[in-house]
């Protein structure tokens, strides 16, 4: 019997440089489904902090790059880590970027 299972991409979301600021706030909508692979790209030109509860410091990313969560690579079905269905990325300032944007793209399983 052969397995697979298909990661569906979630909808991009966005903030421009000028929606980030000194306090945290959401990134685009709530997940959906748990997420199996997260990346984040802050293409702003300054430092940036996220959040997954949008109180505390969770993340720091660099201007001009990104980080990537592969939390079930190499893993069958439901087994590893996900980020749950109802969580919210969050973003503020740990530089003032004065251009760019942040993007967070986010796959999920279905199985088939």
């Amino acid at each position: 019997m052969a397995y697979g299972l298909r990661l569906v991409p979630d909808l991009l979301r966005t903030s421009a440089f000028g929606a980030i600021g000194a306090g945290y706030t959401a990134v685009g909508t709530v997940f959906l489904h748990p997420m199996r692979i997260v990346s984040i790209k802050n293409l702003t030109d300054e430092s940036l902090l996220f959040s997954f509860d949008g109180i505390n410091d969770h993340e720091i990313v660099s201007g001009q790059s990104g980080i990537v969560w592969d939390f079930c690579a190499n893993k069958y079905g439901d087994a590893g880590a996900v980020i749950g269905a109802g969580t919210t990325i969050y973003v503020k300032q740990s530089g003032v970027p004065t251009t760019g944007s942040v993007y967070i793209s986010a796959f999920y399983g279905f199985g088939e």
